[in-house]
C-alpha cells in the first residue's frame, strides 16, 4: 500500500474516532457542572425543573415588559429568542432590531402559548443534553461514587409456583422480563441514569450513580408490578365526568367519590394516563369506572408485539396468552361484545379497546402511534415481575472515592505516558518520536472505541490501559531493534525500515493476537472488575495493532519520501 492511501487511512480512521469521542469532549469539559446535574436527574426532577423555571421566566419577561425595558434578553433567553425569530419569519412579520421582552412575547398568541415555548425550551435542552451523556463514555460506580446491587432470579421457586420444571427458553425469558421491569421502574421512581445489565443465568446487575437510598432501592427491586384487564362502564364514567366538572373536589386521591351513587355496586374508579413529552405518564384529566375485580390478570400473557393492520397500516398490538388466559379471557370477552376493557397498569389506566367479539388466545389491540404501540407492547410483556428477585449483595461507593480514583488514574495514565516517551526518546533519539506520537494516538483511539459501544470506563478498565501502553509500546521496540539490525548491515533508510516492519509483523501480530484472545474469554468469563480490565486490554491491544504497525510506519516513509532524509536517528551509535 503507497504511502497516500495509508494517510489517507489514518485520516479516515482519526476523524471517525473524534466523531465517537466528541459527544464524551461536549459533556465532561464544554458542559457546566450545573447543566449536567440537571441531566443526570430523573425525568420527573427535569419535568418539575422546566415547569417551574419556565413560570419564573414568564414572570420575568412580563415585569420587563411592565417596566418598559426595551434592551435585549439576556443570554439565558437565547433559546426563546431562537423560538421568537422562527415565528416571525413564519408569520411573515418584520423582526425587531433588538429582541426585548415585548418583541419576544409578541411572537407568540397568548401567555399560555409562551409558557409551554418557554417550557419546551427548556425541556428539550436539557433532554438533548441527557441523551449527550447517554453517548458519553461512562464512569463506573468506582469513578464516580453510587450503589451496585447483584439480584438473583429465584428460578427455583418460580417451578414450584408453575409445578412443573422450565426449560432454558423460558427461564432465560423470566430473567429477560425481569431486566425490563426493573429498567421501566428504576427511573420512574426519581434516581439518576442507572445501569442494568444480566451476569450469568440468573443474575441482574444493577448501578445506580450518586446518592440512593439503600431501603427505597430495595422497595423499588422487590415491588411487583401489577397489569390487568377490566370492564369499563362507560354510562358511569360519564356520570362521573359530568359530576367532576361541577364539584371538582368530589373524588379523592384514595378515589373515593363524595357522591356514593355516582358508582355503581363493584366497580372503582381510576385515572386515565398518558405518556408526556418527558416520557413519563401524565394524567389526563380524565377517569374511568371499572370493574373492582380484574377481568384477567397479565401474568397470563405470553407474548407482546407490535406490527402494523393490513389495510390501514396502522400500528396495532398483538399478545398471546397462555392455555388458561385464554379461556378467561374468551369468557371475558364473550360476555363484554361491544363494550370497553382499561389495560391497567398499578392502578393507572393506560389504554382502552373496543371488545367487538370474544377473543381468546390471540388479542389485536388498535388506536396507537407507533411510539404508543411501542410502550404497550412493553408494559405488557414485562409489567409484572415473572420471577421473584433476591438481593445477594448491595455496596455504596462514596462520591469523594470516585474522585480520588479519577484523580489517582490520571495521574497513573500520565506518568506511564510520561515514564515511556521518556524511555522511548532517550534510548531510540528520534525515532522515540515516533513511538511517543504512536502511543498518544493510541490512546486517544481507546478512549474513542469505549465512547463508540458505550461502554463503562471502570478503575480496573484504567489499570488495562496503562498496561496496554507499556505493552503497545514493545511493539515499537521490537520494530526499531530489526530496523536497527538492518542499518547494521549496510542498507540505507527505505530498505532498513522495510524490512524491519516486514520482520518484527509476526512477532508483534503473535504477541497481541494471543492477549486479545486471552482478554476477550476472561471479559465472557468474568465479570466486574475483571471483565473491564479485561475489555480494555482488549481494546488497548487492537488500537496499538493499528498504532504500531500501520501508523508508525506511516510516519517513517513520510520523513523518507516528504523530507527526504536519508538518514535514520534511531541508535546513539553512530551509522
Amino acid at each position: 500500500m503507497n504511502k497516500t492511501k495509508r494517510f489517507l487511512i489514518v485520516l479516515a480512521v482519526l476523524a471517525v474516532a473524534f466523531a465517537f469521542l466528541f459527544p464524551s469532549i461536549q459533556w465532561y469539559y464544554l458542559t457546566p457542572q450545573e447543566e449536567q446535574t440537571l441531566a443526570l436527574g430523573s425525568r420527573e426532577a427535569i419535568r418539575d425543573y422546566s415547569w417551574r423555571t419556565a413560570r419564573i421566566d414568564l414572570v420575568d419577561l412580563e415585569s420587563r415588559v411592565k417596566a418598559g425595558d426595551e434592551s435585549a434578553l439576556p443570554n439565558n433567553f437565547d433559546g426563546l429568542v431562537a423560538r421568537a425569530k422562527k415565528a416571525y419569519k413564519e408569520l411573515r412579520m418584520e423582526a425587531p432590531q433588538v429582541w426585548s421582552a415585548k418583541a419576544v412575547l409578541a411572537a407568540f398568541d397568548n401567555r399560555a402559548d409562551a409558557l409551554l415555548e418557554i417550557e419546551d425550551v427548556y425541556r428539550q435542552s436539557i433532554l438533548k443534553l441527557k441523551q449527550l451523556h447517554g453517548n458519553a463514555v461512562q464512569l463506573g460506580l468506582d469513578l464516580s461514587g453510587g450503589m451496585s446491587i447483584v439480584i438473583r432470579a429465584d428460578l427455583e421457586a418460580l417451578e414450584e409456583r408453575a409445578g412443573r420444571s422450565l426449560s432454558p427458553a423460558e427461564k432465560d425469558e423470566a430473567v429477560v422480563r425481569a431486566v425490563e421491569v426493573l429498567n421501566g421502574r428504576i427511573d420512574k421512581f426519581g434516581l439518576t441514569e442507572p445501569v442494568i445489565r444480566r451476569q450469568g443465568d440468573d443474575r441482574i446487575y444493577v448501578e445506580i450513580p450518586g446518592a440512593a437510598d439503600p431501603e427505597r432501592i430495595n422497595s423499588i427491586i422487590m415491588g411487583r408490578g401489577r397489569l390487568a384487564f377490566h370492564i369499563v362502564d362507560e354510562e358511569a364514567t360519564s356520570r362521573l365526568m359530568q359530576y367532576l366538572s361541577t364539584n371538582p373536589t368530589g373524588i379523592n386521591e384514595q378515589f373515593l367519590v363524595a357522591d356514593p351513587t355516582i358508582l355503581p355496586a363493584g366497580y372503582v374508579a381510576r385515572r386515565f394516563y398518558r405518556k408526556d413529552a418527558y416520557g413519563l405518564d401524565e394524567w389526563t384529566g380524565s377517569y374511568m369506572v371499572i370493574t373492582e375485580t380484574p377481568g384477567l390478570d397479565g401474568n397470563y400473557i405470553e407474548s407482546a408485539t407490535v406490527s402494523s393492520d393490513a389495510i390501514t397500516g396502522q400500528p396495532e398490538v398483538l399478545f398471546a396468552l397462555d392455555a388458561a388466559g385464554g379461556e378467561i379471557f374468551y369468557q371475558l370477552t364473550s360476555a363484554n361484545v361491544n363494550k370497553t376493557m382499561a389495560v391497567v397498569l398499578d392502578d393507572r389506566v393506560r389504554t382502552g379497546a373496543r371488545i367487538s367479539g370474544p377473543i381468546q388466545a390471540n388479542v389485536r389491540i388498535t388506536g396507537f402511534s407507533l411510539e404508543e404501540a411501542n410502550n404497550l407492547a412493553l408494559i405488557l410483556r414485562s409489567a409484572a415481575l415473572p420471577v421473584e428477585l433476591v438481593v445477594e449483595s448491595q455496596q455504596a461507593i462514596g462520591a469523594s472515592l470516585g474522585e480520588d480514583s479519577i484523580r489517582q488514574g490520571t495521574r497513573a495514565v500520565t506518568i506511564a505516558l510520561i515514564a515511556v516517551f521518556a524511555f522511548m526518546l532517550l534510548y531510540y533519539k528520534g525515532a522515540g518520536i515516533n513511538a511517543s506520537l504512536a502511543q498518544v494516538l493510541n490512546l486517544f483511539l481507546m478512549l474513542s472505541i469505549l465512547s463508540a459501544f458505550n461502554l463503562t470506563l471502570t478503575l480496573p478498565a484504567i489499570a488495562g490501559f496503562v498496561l496496554t501502553l507499556g505493552m503497545s509500546v514493545d511493539a515499537n521496540v521490537i520494530i526499531f531493534e530489526r530496523i536497527k539490525e538492518e542499518l547494521r548491515e549496510g542498507k540505507g533508510r527505505k530498505a532498513s525500515i522495510d524490512s524491519g516492519f516486514s520482520k518484527a509483523f509476526w512477532a508483534i501480530m503473535d504477541s497481541n493476537v494471543t492477549t486479545i484472545i486471552a482478554a476477550l474469554f476472561l471479559a465472557q468469563l468474568g465479570s466486574g472488575p475483571i471483565q473491564g480490565f479485561a475489555i480494555s486490554l482488549a481494546i488497548g491491544n487492537m488500537s496499538s495493532l493499528f498504532t504500531s504497525l500501520f501508523l508508525s510506519r506511516l510516519i517513517f516513509d513520510f520523513n523518507t519520501d516528504t523530507f527526504k532524509n536519508n538518514t535514520l536517528s534511531i541508535s546513539w551509535r553512530v551509522k
